[in-house]
Protein backbone atom coordinates (compact mmCIF):
# COMPACT_ATOMS: atom_id res chain seq x y z
CA UNK A 1 0.00 0.00 0.00
CA UNK A 2 2.83 2.16 0.64
CA UNK A 3 4.68 1.48 -2.72
CA UNK A 4 0.82 2.48 -4.39
CA UNK A 5 1.19 6.05 -2.88
CA UNK A 6 4.27 6.53 -3.44
CA UNK A 7 3.89 6.05 -7.48
CA UNK A 8 0.95 8.14 -7.53
CA UNK A 9 1.10 10.90 -9.51
CA UNK A 10 0.88 14.66 -8.16
CA UNK A 11 -1.03 17.34 -10.25
CA UNK A 12 1.74 20.07 -10.88
CA UNK A 13 3.18 22.16 -13.58
CA UNK A 14 6.41 20.88 -15.54
CA UNK A 15 10.04 22.70 -15.71
CA UNK A 16 9.59 23.34 -19.36
CA UNK A 17 5.85 24.85 -18.53
CA UNK A 18 6.76 27.53 -15.84
CA UNK A 19 9.42 28.58 -17.97
CA UNK A 20 7.76 29.21 -21.23
CA UNK A 21 5.11 31.41 -18.69
CA UNK A 22 8.09 33.17 -17.65
CA UNK A 23 9.67 34.35 -20.67
CA UNK A 24 6.32 35.31 -21.74
CA UNK A 25 5.89 37.93 -19.06
CA UNK A 26 9.62 38.83 -19.47
CA UNK A 27 8.20 39.72 -23.43
CA UNK A 28 5.47 41.43 -22.21
CA UNK A 29 7.70 43.57 -19.29
CA UNK A 30 9.84 44.52 -22.35
CA UNK A 31 7.24 45.93 -24.42
CA UNK A 32 5.53 47.72 -21.70
CA UNK A 33 8.69 49.51 -19.70
CA UNK A 34 10.20 51.49 -22.88
CA UNK A 35 6.61 53.37 -22.84
CA UNK A 36 7.22 54.49 -19.00
CA UNK A 37 10.48 56.40 -19.88
CA UNK A 38 8.72 59.64 -21.23
CA UNK A 39 6.29 59.80 -17.88
CA UNK A 40 9.24 61.08 -16.14
CA UNK A 41 10.47 64.03 -18.29
CA UNK A 42 6.02 64.49 -18.73
CA UNK A 43 6.44 64.93 -14.80
CA UNK A 44 9.60 66.71 -14.20
CA UNK A 45 8.10 69.36 -17.66
CA UNK A 46 5.35 70.81 -14.85
CA UNK A 47 8.01 72.32 -12.88
CA UNK A 48 9.09 74.43 -16.36
CA UNK A 49 5.35 74.88 -16.43
CA UNK A 50 4.62 76.43 -12.94
CA UNK A 51 7.69 78.09 -13.34
CA UNK A 52 6.48 80.16 -16.17
CA UNK A 53 3.19 80.57 -15.27
CA UNK A 54 4.44 82.68 -12.01
CA UNK A 55 7.05 84.48 -14.06
CA UNK A 56 3.88 85.63 -16.53
CA UNK A 57 1.88 86.35 -13.57
CA UNK A 58 4.65 88.43 -12.03
CA UNK A 59 5.15 89.94 -15.61
CA UNK A 60 1.48 90.87 -15.71
CA UNK A 61 1.63 92.66 -12.67
CA UNK A 62 4.74 94.45 -13.40
CA UNK A 63 2.98 95.39 -16.78
CA UNK A 64 -0.04 97.05 -14.94
CA UNK A 65 2.13 99.24 -13.00
CA UNK A 66 4.56 100.21 -15.53
CA UNK A 67 2.93 100.02 -18.93
CA UNK A 68 5.98 97.60 -20.37
CA UNK A 69 7.24 94.22 -19.80
CA UNK A 70 10.72 93.33 -18.30
CA UNK A 71 13.23 91.96 -19.83
CA UNK A 72 15.34 91.13 -15.97
CA UNK A 73 13.66 88.42 -13.81
CA UNK A 74 14.91 90.63 -10.70
CA UNK A 75 13.15 93.59 -11.60
CA UNK A 76 9.77 91.39 -11.23
CA UNK A 77 11.02 90.56 -8.12
CA UNK A 78 10.84 86.37 -9.69
CA UNK A 79 13.31 84.32 -7.55
CA UNK A 80 14.88 81.08 -9.07
CA UNK A 81 15.23 77.96 -7.38
CA UNK A 82 18.53 76.61 -7.11
CA UNK A 83 19.57 74.27 -9.87
CA UNK A 84 20.27 70.65 -9.88
CA UNK A 85 23.40 70.65 -11.37
CA UNK A 86 24.71 72.95 -8.34
CA UNK A 87 23.03 71.44 -5.60
CA UNK A 88 19.77 72.41 -5.64
CA UNK A 89 16.43 71.02 -6.82
CA UNK A 90 15.22 72.96 -9.79
CA UNK A 91 15.98 71.09 -13.05
CA UNK A 92 14.72 74.07 -15.17
CA UNK A 93 16.76 77.45 -16.16
CA UNK A 94 13.95 80.13 -16.74
CA UNK A 95 15.18 83.22 -18.65
CA UNK A 96 13.51 86.10 -20.37
CA UNK A 97 14.28 86.20 -23.84
CA UNK A 98 12.75 89.04 -25.12
CA UNK A 99 10.42 91.90 -23.49
CA UNK A 100 8.99 95.06 -24.91
CA UNK A 101 5.62 97.15 -24.29
CA UNK A 102 3.88 94.93 -26.13
CA UNK A 103 4.61 91.60 -24.64
CA UNK A 104 7.60 89.13 -23.46
CA UNK A 105 8.79 85.65 -24.13
CA UNK A 106 10.09 83.72 -21.42
CA UNK A 107 11.80 80.20 -21.39
CA UNK A 108 12.69 77.13 -19.32
CA UNK A 109 15.59 75.10 -20.64
CA UNK A 110 16.08 71.98 -18.55
CA UNK A 111 19.72 71.59 -17.58
CA UNK A 112 19.30 67.71 -17.46
CA UNK A 113 18.90 65.64 -20.32
CA UNK A 114 15.96 63.20 -18.88
CA UNK A 115 15.81 60.29 -21.23
CA UNK A 116 19.86 60.47 -22.42
CA UNK A 117 19.23 61.67 -26.25
CA UNK A 118 21.15 64.58 -26.26
CA UNK A 119 18.38 67.38 -25.88
CA UNK A 120 17.10 69.36 -23.24
CA UNK A 121 13.22 70.15 -22.95
CA UNK A 122 12.46 74.02 -23.60
CA UNK A 123 9.08 75.82 -22.81
CA UNK A 124 8.24 79.08 -23.22
CA UNK A 125 5.24 81.33 -22.56
CA UNK A 126 4.38 84.48 -23.59
CA UNK A 127 2.28 87.53 -22.46
CA UNK A 128 -1.17 85.88 -23.30
CA UNK A 129 -0.06 83.54 -21.06
CA UNK A 130 0.36 80.79 -23.96
CA UNK A 131 2.57 77.80 -22.59
CA UNK A 132 4.15 76.05 -25.99
CA UNK A 133 7.10 73.22 -25.97
CA UNK A 134 9.41 74.55 -28.28
CA UNK A 135 11.60 71.25 -27.74
CA UNK A 136 10.58 67.79 -26.16
CA UNK A 137 12.97 65.58 -24.40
Amino acid sequence: MLKRKLNRKIKAFSLAEILIVLAIMGILIMLVVPNQAGVATRTKSLEAQQELKMVGNLQYAYFLQFSKYSADLNTINYIPHKLVNAGGSANYEVRIIEASTDGFIAQAEAVVDFNGDGQHNIWEINQEGELKEVQPD
